[in-house]
């Protein structure tokens, strides 16, 4: 039986920039391989993981994609030993001076991002954040060196290691999003006990920080009948408490609004409310920002549900993350999988 914790450090401690996620892939693999009757990777990169239900062949099929590329850095050139670098994703970049990074060149090197002295700086730039083509990462080691082991193209990640705060909440660097590759992991070690009739494919999808293309190709690849996507979504913080946050370790959030079918919506909060599993509702007026944005528009359009995990400080390598929550996660798809009736998707309508 997979240990949540350690997984979870595990996931946060090794590579998988988006587009390259084969380092991390490999950890998910390995878990999953036990879980799952088969499993494969797409032409894109992602995990596919299958569970045969037990409803006579052709069995309808449910899709779960939790995305596990992270955000990064890539180096753009070398001057005088220094790496100069881009972004791969969304990092922030008012929190990335004095990081510390790996560089996976020839070899994993060690190194800081490090800004000039503000007098050195363009006067334009002020007291506002400094942009990344004015950082730099020192490694500490002679030009040469430096030369002989990274070349431009060469990728950058976070290296703060994980950091429990408490006896559930969890700090570290790419929480968002191997926190939801753990909760579909949860729901595949309790599905172990547990009979469903639909087939279940669990996804770890490739690239979503860049072009949400892992979840699309996967979703043609398959062809589900319904797909949830899990995902992490802002945590409640001091004056930032409004209807976009939701406070951690204080339950699961479940997406209302656009890449949601009502229907799906409707049948994970009944469910949780059964199972008195704690929950709120976030409304999303626009795209999720999740898998769900690409999966259900695949073919003829796939119903979708998002199913969220409140996370503080994302983009940041000190985001925070409930075990709980995770746990609950798992549970609820857990629970969902094993009361799909096989007529389910005959059934729902699209109404409000």
């Amino acid at each position: 039986m997979t240990e949540l914790l350690p997984f979870l450090k595990s996931l946060i401690s090794t590579s998988g920039l988006s587009g390259y996620e084969e380092p991390v892939r490999h950890i998910i693999l390995e878990t999953w391989r036990p879980l799952v009757n088969e499993i494969s990777i797409s032409h894109l990169g992602s995990l596919h993981g299958l569970r045969y239900g037990s409803a006579p062949s052709p069995r309808p099929r449910l899709l779960l994609s939790a995305h596990m590329d992270a955000i990064g850095f890539m180096v753009t050139s070398i001057i005088d030993g220094f790496i100069h670098f881009t972004k791969i994703g969304g990092a922030d970049v008012r929190i990335l001076p004095g990081q510390p990074v790996t560089v996976h060149g020839l070899n994993d090197l060690p190194g800081i991002i490090v800004q000039p002295s503000p007098r050195l700086l363009p006067p334009a730039i002020g007291n506002n954040p400094v942009a990344v083509e004015y950082l730099w990462i020192d490694t500490g080691l002679e030009p040469e060196r430096v030369s002989g082991y990274v070349k431009v193209g060469d990728r950058i990640s976070f290296a703060q290691p994980p950091i429990e705060l408490d006896s559930d909440l969890l700090s570290g660097h790419s929480l968002d999003n191997r926190a939801s590759i753990a909760a579909v992991t949860a729901c595949l070690e309790e599905l172990q006990t547990r009979s469903h009739r639909w087939d279940v494919w669990a996804v770890a999808s490739s690239q979503e920080e860049v072009t949400a293309g892992g979840a699309q190709t996967s979703t043609f690849q398959i062809r589900p009948d319904l797909a949830v996507a899990i995902d992490v979504t802002f945590g409640k913080s001091p004056n930032f408490s409004d209807y976009r946050t939701s406070p951690v370790g204080k339950g699961i959030v479940l997406g209302w609004g656009i890449n949601v079918h009502p229907a799906l919506y409707r049948a994970f909060k009944d469910l949780a409310e059964h199972l008195e599993i704690p929950y709120r509702m976030e409304t999303i007026p626009r795209d999720s920002s999740t898998d769900a944005m690409t999966m259900e528009v695949v073919a003829e359009g796939i119903p979708c549900m998002v199913l969220m995990l409140p996370l503080l400080n994302m983009h940041t390598p000190v985001e925070v993350v409930s075990i709980k929550d995770i746990n609950r996660a798992g549970r609820l798809l857990a629970e969902f999988i094993a009361h799909l009736e096989t007529d389910f998707i005959q059934k729902i309508t699209w109404e409000n």
